[in-house]
């Protein structure tokens, strides 16, 4: 059996997200911004970049079921937020089983999306 680390699956997960029509990116979570903040401070545009992965948590179900997956996205202005998280939520549980099959390992997977906002034209460079 191949082992399955989550750091792979944040990849692949933020890859199939933020290929989603109306992903304007990913948000991170409060323990990634306050990791950021707290970090030394650095010169450049880099600063206050965080990877696209830290919009992604992976980890085995509670209940030993499989893998569940959680997706934290901003969305572009103008689109349907359902319609959206039904896509990513989809092509995120499509990319990570294709991973899976290509590992020749059955898991189940579930997926959860949540919008944390709305990104209006001039938030995104």
């Amino acid at each position: 059996m191949t082992a399955i680390h989550p750091a792979t699956l944040f990849g692949i997960a933020a890859e199939a997200a933020l290929a989603v029509p109306g992903v304007a990116g990913l948000h991170p979570r409060l323990s990634h911004r306050l990791a950021a903040a707290a970090a030394p401070t650095r010169t450049g545009a880099a600063q206050h970049r965080t990877s696209p992965e830290a919009g992604i948590r992976a980890g085995r179900a509670p209940d030993g079921s499989g893998w569940h997956i959680e997706v934290r996205c901003v969305l572009a202005e103008g689109r349907r937020a359902l319609d959206v998280a039904r896509n990513v939520h989809d092509r995120v549980g499509a990319a990570v089983i294709s991973h899976f099959a290509a590992l020749d390992a059955v898991e189940r997977v579930t997926v959860e999306v949540t919008v944390t906002g709305i990104a209006t034209r001039h938030d995104v460079a």
